[in-house]
């Protein structure tokens, strides 16, 4: 895998994406698992089943362009950044002198954004490891920068992120990752009840600034388009109250570009272990 992530990170980015494209289009059509989960997840979220084939072609952008990233120097990952959208709302954070928030959902190429802020400042990421040795080498050489470092999903990472905030650096995370069990409460996500995880929310409870961002993939291989803006409405309340209104900000970006989220992904499944949602009964883990 290592070698083929070098092969592939020397290859222009259109041709990556077009490899990408293809290799998501064949996983839709080999993996029935992969297939079901993509295709009643835009229905849930009421998406034109139209989309299906475009969003299995993005997940498959978004695999290799990893490559693109992690195997470049960040000076050459951050190249790829061709447009900046409401970057004067994290100046406006960074003047304020407190922590910021950053949150990522499964949209566009999300890799891109902790990449280029680590260009800007110190930025610490919450990431799970993962079980293959391979990737897990590729994560720690190719994601981890001088400025960028990585917190693991456990509780010596959440401390990380709580230290950083106290720095007054900044953090970033998915809040659509599927929590482990213990670690989330079932919320509605596109009119359903997910395992939703509550650090995002806990950690928009500190003084820190919280924003919303994403990385926009442009058409043939021009680059990437990178989105910051605060939540639609302030983020109030308890914890829960906190976690579903992260759903509802997330749901809001995802509508922007619909093709680009990772339909794919097993949101609704049941942690082993965990509560049966409300109401629904029966959902595979």
């Amino acid at each position: 895998m290592v070698s083929i992530f070098r092969f592939l990170g020397w290859l222009p980015l259109w041709l990556v994406h077009v490899l990408g494209g293809a290799l998501g289009r064949l996983a839709y059509w080999l993996s029935p698992t992969y297939r079901r989960h993509l295709r009643e997840n835009l229905a849930q979220a009421g998406m034109d089943p139209a989309l299906r084939l475009a969003a299995a072609a993005e997940s498959g952008k978004q695999m290799l362009e990893l490559s693109r990233i992690w195997m470049r120097t960040l000076d050459e990952a951050c190249e790829q950044v061709v447009e900046v959208v409401g970057w004067t709302h994290v100046e406006a954070a960074r003047a304020s002198g407190k922590g910021i928030v950053f949150l990522t959902p499964h949209l566009g190429c999300f890799e891109i954004t902790a990449q280029y802020l680590s260009s800007h400042f110190p930025i610490t990421v919450l990431y799970r490891p993962p079980k293959n040795a391979s990737f897990q080498y590729l994560i720690e050489t190719g994601r981890q920068r001088e400025q960028l470092h990585l917190a693991p999903a456990d509780l010596s990472g959440v401390r990380s992120l709580i230290k950083a905030l106290k720095r007054g650096q900044a953090v970033g995370l998915l809040p659509d990752q599927a929590p482990k069990t213990g670690e989330g409460v079932w919320l509605d996500f596109f009119g359903r009840p997910a395992y939703t995880m509550t650090l995002a929310a806990r950690l928009t409870e500190t003084a820190a600034t919280t924003l919303m961002t994403w990385g926009e993939r442009l058409p043939d291989g021009r680059g990437y388009r990178v989105h910051f803006a605060p939540p639609q409405t302030e983020l109030t309340g308890d914890t829960v109250n906190r976690a579903q209104q992260i759903n509802s900000e997330v749901e809001h970006l995802v509508r922007q570009c619909p093709e680009q989220y990772l339909w794919g992904y097993n949101r609704y499944k049941r942690p082993a272990g965990a509560e049966a949602p409300p109401e629904r009964q029966g959902i595979s883990q």
